[in-house]
């Protein structure tokens, strides 16, 4: 059966026998924090003293020194050393033989010999040296814990993220771990569906899922400047997500940030997080793909650190989203998974990680993944509806799913490799459609982003057309948080947009200060209420 939650009844209960599990074998750990039974009973263990001693006290809350934190008792449990490893190769390589070049990932290096893609591949071979068995116990044994680096979902991971960083250098806010939400009135009153989820990556450090990536590559960073590499700080072009958490990372490793955003483009509520976390922040007058074709002329000649998603890292961290959805649903493979997309970084990494899962004997398939995209941004969607023949950039038009106004997506390739290897769909979304999604799924209690928006209005889409059954297992991935993007939503409210009717508009109602108008108007809301 799905839970709503990671912390499932057999992997809550935090008792001193269990341990962190290593891909070794290692010696027994103390855990950090140790809780008593919810059902301890001073009564019955005074009865079981057979005198008047006062009873059982509880085991301490902590086992560590007092003047000890969390890496330090890290340092003190090193896992013994295993032989996994992993390295950048050319993207089209990885489902392939040997590839014809690779690197480190100690190397600075954002594209191959030919100016293709790269892709972090993995020592698959000695991963699979353990069953899916072990590999679900590992993830689940680490789950909802302070050990470091582990209590984080992406590091819960670490043998498939970053094997070989050691933890002193991980930089990590313990991102992932987000809520999966069973939708159950949005599901049943607007869509007729009884296992609809939703993914909240959006609940996180910095209020999206680009938290999951960025822990990734500032860790690596964290770890080259310690080698010595020319690495002064780290940079990126954003449309105000990516911004907001490499900044904050980059802010706790204490290593400069730097952003490129387009003037007048992002919400001010993203636009103040980098400010927040001290970046150095350079409003352009330009769109996204324009500071994207800036801040990777700059980092040639500069030593500044590339973090766009045509850094590989980052999708490792984000893969880690797919997996917990796995193991959510303890580990059963829901029907379809709906992911928005501007960039299509993202859409890649949910495949790669379902799919290590399958490759591993975790699970048995991987699901079909639908990319949403907003129409005003959609070059992907055309290329899809042309049959895969005749990839065109778009100039991106403006899109209250700002995160993915790209008309030009670094991650076309990905993308498109992700979408025919899980037989993948790809759906769009107009403005006022996405607006009204948003509004109808506010109102069931949700608070989602617009870009949330457009991944439903695909799911509905494909609902009216039968494509997705009533009965089909569907996750829609949110990317950030709606708090984010509060003044869209009072421009609907308020039915400020022009040429749009919203329809699902719920602005306040002016009332008199006099008791007898308000009661007026309190009976007329109830008598509305009673006749549904």
């Amino acid at each position: 059966m799905a839970s709503s939650s990671l912390l499932h009844p057999s992997l809550s209960s935090l008792s001193p026998k269990r341990t962190v599990l290593y891909p070794t074998p290692a010696p027994k750990r103390s855990l950090s924090v140790t809780c008593t039974s919810s059902t301890f009973d001073p009564t019955s263990a005074a009865a079981a003293n057979n005198n008047n001693s006062p009873p059982a006290q509880p085991p301490p809350l902590r086992t560590r020194a007092a003047d000890e934190n969390i890496r330090d008792e890290a340092r003190r449990h090193r896992p013994t050393p295993h032989n996994f490893s992993a390295k950048y190769v050319p993207f089209n390589s990885v489902a392939g033989a040997a590839p014809p070049e690779s690197y480190s990932l100690d190397e600075i290096v954002y594209r191959s010999r030919s100016g293709g893609l790269l892709d972090v591949q993995h020592d698959m071979d000695a991963l699979a040296k353990f069953d899916g068995a072990y590999w679900r116990r590992l993830f689940d044994s680490r789950v909802g814990r302070t050990t470091w680096p582990y209590g984080s979902g992406v590091w819960s991971k670490k043998e498939w993220v970053l094997p070989e960083i050691d933890d002193d250098d991980i930089v990590s806010a313990f991102e992932g771990n987000s809520n999966l939400f069973w939708a159950e009135r949005f599901g049943k009153q607007f869509l007729g569906m009884n296992d609809l989820w939703v993914k909240h990556c959006g609940i996180s450090h910095t209020g999206s899922f680009k938290d999951l990536g960025m822990t990734v590559l500032i860790s690596q960073v964290n770890r080259l400047r310690k080698l010595k590499r020319p690495v002064v700080g780290v940079g990126c072009a954003s449309t105000g997500d990516t911004s907001a958490a490499l900044s904050a990372y980059c802010a706790s490793a204490g290593i400069p940030s730097i952003v490129f955003l387009p003037a007048n483009k992002i919400s001010m509520a993203q636009l103040v997080q980098p400010i927040a976390n001290g970046a150095f922040v350079l409003s352009i007058d330009t769109d996204f793909d324009g500071c994207m074709k800036l801040i990777r002329e700059v980092t040639a000649e500069l030593p500044i650190y590339l973090a766009n998603s045509l850094n590989s890292l980052r999708l490792e961290g984000q893969k880690t989203a797919a997996i917990e959805i796995l193991q959510q649903f303890d580990w059963e493979v829901p029907d379809w998974v709906i992911v928005p997309g501007g960039n299509l970084g993202n859409i890649y990494a949910f495949y790669k990680g379902f799919k290590m899962c399958q490759e591993l004997g975790l699970v048995d398939r991987v699901p079909r993944l639908v990319c949403a995209q907003a129409a005003n941004a959609n070059p992907l969607y055309l290329y899809y509806k042309s049959g895969w023949k005749d990839f065109k950039a778009v100039r991106a038009n403006t899109t209250f799913a700002s995160a993915i106004q790209i008309g030009d997506p670094v991650s076309i390739d990905r993308a498109v490799y992700a979408l025919k290897n899980c037989d993948g769909i790809v759906e769009e979304a107009t403005e006022e459609e996405l607006m009204d999604a948003m509004a109808q799924a506010d109102s069931t209690g949700m608070f989602i982003c617009p870009h949330t928006g457009v991944a439903l209005t695909a799911l509905n889409k494909l609902r009216k057309s039968g494509v997705i059954g009533a009965g089909d297992r569907t996750v829609v991935v949110s990317t950030a948080h709606g708090l984010k993007f509060t003044q869209s939503k009072v421009d609907y409210h308020s039915k400020a947009i022009p040429e749009m009717a919203c329809r699902f508009a719920n602005p306040p109602t002016e009332v008199k200060a006099e008791f007898g108008a308000v009661m007026d108007v309190l009976q007329e809301f109830l008598k509305s209420k009673k006749s549904k």
